[in-house]
C-alpha cells in the first residue's frame, strides 16, 4: 500500500491497517509515521474522514478494555492452575528400546495471587476521585475578626510610635 494518500486508508484493507495499529498500543504519531505523513495531517484526516477516526478509536477502545479488565483483576485477585509437566521416554514392550517420549503431566498446584493495594488505590482514586483522592478542595466562608490595637492610628502615628520606642 503506498504511503501518505488518504484515500488508500478509507479502504477496508487501510481501515483494518489502522485499527490494527491503534489497538498494538501504538500512538498518532507512530500511526502518522507508518503511513507516511505528518502527524498533523492524521489528525486533519480524522476530523475529515469519520472512518479513519472511527477505525482508530475501535482499535484504541479494545486495547484499553484489555487494560482496565487486567487492572481490576490485579485489584481484586485472583487464582490459576499451574501445572508441571516432565518429558518421558516411550520404550517398546517387546524390544525394549526407546520409541519416542511424551509430555506428561506430574504436578498441577492452584495458585492464588493476592489482591494488589497498589491497583486497588489507582482505581479507587480514578473511579472514585471526590472520595479517595489525595488533595481536598476545601472552601472557607466567613469573615476573619482579628483584634488590631493599631488599626485606628494613621501612618503618621504609627511611625511616632516606632521612633519613641
Amino acid at each position: 500500500m503506498a504511503k501518505g494518500k488518504y484515500e488508500q486508508w478509507l479502504t477496508e484493507e487501510g481501515l483494518l491497517q489502522l485499527e490494527a495499529w491503534a489497538r498494538n498500543g501504538l500512538t498518532d504519531e507512530q500511526i502518522a509515521a507508518n503511513i507516511g505523513c505528518a502527524c498533523s495531517t492524521l489528525y486533519d484526516w480524522k476530523g475529515k474522514y469519520s472512518e479513519i477516526s472511527e477505525a482508530l478509536k475501535r482499535g484504541k477502545d479494545i486495547v484499553d478494555i484489555q487494560v482496565e479488565n487486567a487492572l481490576l483483576k490485579r485489584a481484586l485477585g485472583y487464582t490459576y492452575i499451574e501445572t508441571t509437566q516432565e518429558r518421558v521416554d516411550d520404550y517398546d514392550p517387546h524390544t525394549g528400546l526407546k520409541t519416542g517420549s511424551h509430555m506428561e503431566v506430574t504436578k498441577t498446584v492452584t495458585k492464588e495471587v493476592q489482591p494488589d493495594t497498589t491497583a486497588q488505590i489507582f482505581w479507587l482514586k480514578n473511579r472514585k476521585p471526590d472520595t479517595w483522592r489525595d488533595k481536598r478542595d476545601v472552601g472557607i466562608e466567613g469573615t476573619l475578626n482579628t483584634n488590631n490595637p493599631f488599626a485606628d492610628l494613621s501612618t503618621e502615628d504609627l511611625k511616632k510610635l516606632i521612633n519613641h520606642d
